[in-house]
C-alpha cells in the first residue's frame, strides 16, 4: 500500500496567509503552528543581524518591485546592510559573468574578492570521487575552500554565481557571511532552471514519467 500524500503549502489553493481575510484548508501549516514554533522563529530574528537582514530585504523588494534587476537588488541590499566587501563564489564556467558582475560592483564603489570553484586544483579522484567523473574535467570543485578563503578575506556579503547543485549547499553551510545567489547554473537551459518548470506541461512533460508510470 502506497503511503498517503502529506499535504503542505504546495497543495494549498488559497494562499490566504498573505491576505487579511484569512480562511485556511484543514492541512494548513499556519493554523497548525505551535506557540513554541512561533517563539523559536521570533527569537531567531533577534540573533546577530537577522532582523536587519529582514528589514533590508523587505525594503529592497518594495522599492525596486518589478523595476530593479537582481544585480541592482544585490547592490541596494548590500548598501542597506553596510556591506562594503563583496565576495564572489563562482563556477569556472561562469567566469565571464563573474568578471562583469565584479566590474559593476567596483563601478559602484564596492570592494570585490572572488574565489573560483576550482581553487587549489585538487584532483577529483584524490577525494574518493569516481575516476570517470574526471572525464569532464580532472579538478574537483572546492566550495568549502571557497568559503574559507572568503571568510579569511572577511567579506561582508557573499554572492554565488553558478555553483553546481550540492556544491552550493556546502558553500552556504561554511560561509561566515550571509549569502545570496545571482546565477543558478543550468547547462541545458542557459542558466534558466525555471524553464523546466514553465515547460512542464509541454516540452518537459516527459519528466512526469518514470519507469513508465505517471507520478
Amino acid at each position: 500500500m502506497e503511503n498517503e500524500t502529506i499535504h503542505t503549502c504546495v497543495d494549498c489553493g488559497t494562499q490566504n496567509c498573505k491576505f487579511k481575510d484569512r480562511t485556511y484548508p484543514d492541512f494548513c501549516l499556519t493554523t497548525a503552528l505551535t506557540d513554541e514554533d512561533r517563539q523559536w522563529a521570533l527569537e531567531r530574528y533577534d540573533e546577530v543581524n537577522n532582523r536587519q537582514i529582514m528589514i533590508a530585504s523587505a525594503e529592497v523588494e518594495y522599492e525596486g518591485y518589478c523595476q530593479w534587476t537582481r544585480v541592482q537588488e544585490i547592490m541596494e541590499f548590500a548598501r542597506k546592510i553596510n556591506a562594503k566587501r563583496i565576495g564572489i563564489a563562482n563556477c569556472i564556467g561562469l567566469i565571464n559573468e563573474a568578471r562583469i558582475f565584479a566590474k559593476i560592483l567596483r563601478a559602484n564603489d564596492f570592494e570585490v574578492y572572488s574565489v573560483i570553484c576550482k581553487v587549489e586544483g585538487k584532483a577529483k579522484s584524490s577525494m574518493g570521487i569516481p575516476a570517470e567523473c574526471e572525464n569532464i574535467g580532472p579538478a574537483m570543485c572546492n566550495p568549502i575552500m571557497q568559503a574559507r578563503l572568503l571568510n579569511k578575506a572577511q567579506t561582508d556579503l557573499n554572492v554565488v554565481i553558478g555553483l553546481c547543485v550540492g556544491h552550493d549547499s556546502l558553500f552556504y553551510k561554511y560561509s561566515d557571511a550571509y549569502v545570496t545567489t545571482l546565477v543558478t547554473k543550468d547547462r541545458v537551459t542557459g542558466n534558466n532552471p525555471a524553464a523546466a518548470l514553465y515547460t512542464a506541461n509541454s516540452y518537459y512533460k516527459k519528466k512526469f514519467f518514470q519507469n513508465g508510470k505517471k507520478e
